[in-house]
């Protein structure tokens, strides 16, 4: 069972978010996902576990669980969709505000 955890302390590790795991049952894999600029923490990841009834006892025990001053946030994570997770996101994004570029030779 493939699941999601969002609300991961900054400070947190892969062991020691894999060993709160581990205690409801065989984790196979944690990842936590990491900003490519920073290289620091986003606040989420994803835990592997070799049993689904093991995946679904600590998702609702580890569901707003304090983990190290906050509380995560833990649900069965869902597949990702075709043409997710890359490319042009395109499209008129609407709306308005802000500047472009010339607005700041103009008297207002």
């Amino acid at each position: 069972m493939n699941i999601y955890v969002a609300n991961i302390p900054w400070k947190a590790t892969e062991e020691q978010l894999k060993q709160l795991f581990a205690e409801h049952g065989e984790v196979t894999s944690a990842k936590i996902i990491m900003d490519k600029v920073t290289q620091r923490s986003r606040g989420f990841g994803f835990i592997e576990m070799a049993d689904d009834t093991a995946g679904r006892n600590a998702i609702n025990e580890l569901n707003g669980f304090d983990f190290l001053g906050k509380n995560l946030v833990v649900n069965e994570a869902r597949p990702r969709e075709e043409g997710s997770g890359g490319g042009s996101r395109g499209g008129n994004r609407g709306g308005g505000g802000g500047f472009r570029r010339g607005d700041f030779n103009k008297d207002y």
